[in-house]
């Protein structure tokens, strides 16, 4: 059978929880179907069912994945909308992306620190080197195509790359019920979330260009979740490691829009962590309603210890990962 259509390995589900603080006004917009006369010109996204802000996770990952991207300097490789660029494994293996005129070395996602992660989308009418593409499941309806050169090796063209689902996964942050309490109870004409005025001025003629923007308040503390899937017990440590380092790198730049003018900054509080294989999973069947079996790892206070203290859950995790942990 080729590699590519072995089943994925499932060595068990590492949970991150946390919460997350606003600490400075956030915007993430959200649809607005009436545009009305001295109305929001940007509202934040809300629930349809309560009507309560959340943060989407779709947001927060995009964010980490920009952050472990500039991190670890990965070449962009991939054109996306609006004349933007990205950067995304075209395949499992290492290879070459070509995009205007460029010629870009990729690394295949099987060992790709973002890729492996975050997950890749398979690239079209890349480069692979023909020895690594003869072994391949794609050999047969590619081995016709050209090839060429490239850095002094021999090259073949590949119609199309495989995808590689992500590692992990990141929830909706939906409010503490004690800050949705207390932010129903504030009066600024908005429903649980506050105005922002602001005034563009064109440098030029000094025109004023007013704008409302809608901002879930400062205070205001949601429920944060990430799940690891963990598929080679050799790559955890990294993976995790460069997930604590994003979410650091995040606490110290802004998650939204416009936080270059001070919107956006966030503090990650009150770590919990826990790890279940297969065996613990089927533990849980035979243990009594409310008791899950499983021994926690030790919470942490914040990024900044959670960065110091790596070497500790390292330890812990490496217990958790143990044949019997």
């Amino acid at each position: 059978m080729p590699a590519s259509l072995n089943q994925k390995p499932l060595l068990g589900k590492f949970t991150i929880k946390s919460n997350l603080e606003v600490k400075t006004g956030l915007h993430i917009g959200g649809g607005n179907e009436n545009l009305d006369i001295g109305g929001l010109d940007k509202p934040v996204i809300r629930d349809p069912l309560t009507k309560y802000p959340y943060l989407p996770g779709s947001s927060i990952k995009g964010k980490l994945r920009s952050i472990l991207e500039r991190l670890l300097n990965k070449p962009l490789n991939r054109t996306g909308g609006s004349g933007t660029y990205r950067y995304e494994s075209d395949d499992l293996e290492d290879g070459i992306t070509e995009i205007d005129g460029l010629i870009i070395p990729y690394e295949g996602a099987r060992t790709c620190k973002v890729s492996r992660i975050f997950g890749s989308t398979g690239g079209s009418k890349f480069w692979m080197p023909v020895d690594i593409a003869r072994n391949q499941d794609f050999w047969e309806e590619n081995k016709s195509n050209r090839t060429r050169t490239l850095q002094s090796k021999e090259y073949i063209q590949i119609n199309r790359g495989r995808n590689c689902p992500a590692r992990l996964i990141v929830r909706d942050c939906h409010l503490q019920r004690e800050s949705a309490e207390q932010l129903k109870k504030v009066d600024t004409g908005l429903y649980m979330t506050e105005w922002k005025f602001e005034n563009g001025i064109d440098r030029v003629t000094a025109a004023a260009n007013p704008r409302q923007l809608e901002r879930v308040p400062a205070g205001s503390v949601f429920e944060f979740e990430l799940i690891y899937t963990v598929e080679d017990a050799n790559q955890v440590f990294e993976d995790l490691q460069n997930i604590a380092i994003a979410l650091a790198i995040l606490e110290d730049d802004a998650l939204g829009g416009h936080g270059s003018r001070g919107y956006g900054k966030v503090l990650f509080q009150n770590f919990q962590f826990s790890y279940r294989n297969f065996a613990q999973y089927q533990q849980i069947t035979n243990t009594p309603p409310g008791q899950s079996g499983l021994q926690e790892i030790a919470p942490i206070a914040n990024t900044q210890a959670l960065l110091e203290n790596f070497a500790r859950l390292r330890d812990d995790i490496q217990r958790q990962l143990a044949p019997g942990g």
